[in-house]
């Protein structure tokens, strides 16, 4: 197969054109985006492995790589996860517009600083690698094809797909760094960006380099390479460690990795509970509302694994709708690990969590509530969403109804319904 020329979508051009020339203000953040990814690339596989028979004997161990050639000025980001062929590669970084990219376009404030904070929001991560590389080169196997294919763009409104060789399932991404961005095709560079934004990705990643050691001294100085592959990142589900282990910063900077979200949350909630059922929780309430919260196709930021291994992040019967912007995970010790999307459906393990996370959530949106000034912070965003729940949650209709507030004779001044009822006895 010679190269096949195709075109970039029209909005995807407009978002390139943006991410080169205007949303300067963070360029990190685009180690961040490949290597969250790269973890979403490992979780499909390791699914696709429990689910589907072809693949229960692969032998693989989920892993991120790092790489870099300060002389080429290049970086290269590399997973042995589900891969693409050249149907998804089109779809996923070309021509079909995701919904997301119309929505960041429209989204955008003109503000650089809140600007690049919505990147990994909208679903558009990927482009952002173009702030920093004149040149993006992907090569690519699908677990189940036995062809490769490579991406290659300038980000200049055109991309080539091409055949190549490529024996491991997974994605590769070389970056041609930029020259005022060429510091990035560096160990400590890239070292503190991972551990700022991806310490608790649940996959290793590994950093491969060039240690230079000398020895001997005057005409006996001897220079030594030693080529070396460390793991950088913790790789360990911060929601399985222990709450005594953690700090309030290290909730802080998992929900920004997770949440691809720059600002800090309003609160979370660490729960395990262990007994009958055994399962861990870890939810966010965040400090801003995601801009499609009201949207039809809204997909929830609550994601449910199953012993650690990623089963689904876009499932309703996690929680109730009006609960839709809460962030977090699910891990469940009971749930089947091939548990398909019909069977949670009807699970009465799955129902019994969501039962009792609700009731969690609830009760620290109560905790918030008791003061007035950080309950606007939450009310303000989320008070709409949260009177959704008065229509279908009829087993906590009461405590909903003591969170609710509205407005009164006082136009500037929320009040709750408890609140209302005092003020006509006196």
């Amino acid at each position: 197969m010679s190269n096949q020329e195709y075109t970039f979508q029209t909005e995807i051009n407009q978002l390139l054109d943006l991410m080169i020339h205007s949303l300067y203000s963070n360029k990190e953040i685009f180690l961040r985006e490949l290597v969250s990814n790269a973890s979403d690339a490992l979780d499909k596989l390791n699914y696709l492995m429990l689910t589907d028979e072809k693949l229960k004997g692969l032998n693989t161990t989920p892993s991120i790589y790092l790489s870099f050639d300060s002389q080429k000025k290049t970086l290269t980001i590399k997973d042995n996860g589900i891969g693409m062929d050249k149907n998804d590669l089109i779809e996923h970084l070309g021509t079909i517009a995701k919904s997301g990219t119309k929505s960041f376009l429209s989204a955008l404030s003109g503000d650089k600083k809140k600007d690049s904070a919505l990147i990994g929001q909208f679903g558009v991560g990927f482009y952002s690698a173009f702030m920093v590389a004149s040149k993006i080169v992907v090569q690519t196997k699908k677990v189940t094809s036995e062809q490769a294919y490579a991406w290659v763009s300038d980000g200049k409104g055109k991309f080539e797909i091409s055949e190549c060789v490529k024996e491991e399932q997974g994605t590769e991404i070389t970056l041609f760094l930029k020259d005022e961005d060429s510091h990035f095709a560096s160990r400590w560079e890239i070292d503190g960006v991972v551990k700022k934004y991806s310490e608790h990705i649940p996959f290793p990643i590994f950093l491969t380099y060039t240690d230079i050691k000398h020895e001997g001294e005057g005409d006996n100085k001897k220079e030594i390479k030693e080529e070396k592959c460390d793991q950088i990142n913790q790789a360990s589900a911060l929601w399985k460690m222990n709450k005594s282990e953690l700090k309030d910063k290290d909730y802080k900077d998992f929900y920004q990795s997770f949440a691809h979200d720059n600002s800090e949350p309003l609160s979370y909630i660490h729960n395990k509970v262990e007994g009958s059922l055994e399962y861990t929780t870890l939810f966010y309430i965040p400090s801003k509302a995601p801009f499609d919260l009201f949207r039809v196709d809204y997909k929830s930021g609550v994601k449910l694994y199953v012993k650690r291994v990623f089963i689904t992040d876009d499932d309703k019967e996690l929680l109730p709708s009006y609960l839709r912007f809460v962030k977090g995970v699910i891990d469940s010790e009971d749930l089947p690990l091939n548990v398909s999307r019909e069977i949670l459906q009807q699970n009465k393990i799955l129902a019994n969590i969501r039962s009792a996370s609700v009731k969690k959530i609830l009760s620290e949106i109560e905790r918030l509530s008791k003061d007035n000034k950080n309950y606007h912070k939450f009310y303000e965003p989320f008070g709409k969403v949260l009177k959704e729940g008065l229509y279908g949650d009829f087993e906590n209709k009461e405590k909903l109804l003591e969170l609710l507030r509205f407005y009164s004779k006082d136009k500037e001044k929320l009040i709750s319904l408890k609140e209302y009822k005092e003020n006509l006895k006196e």
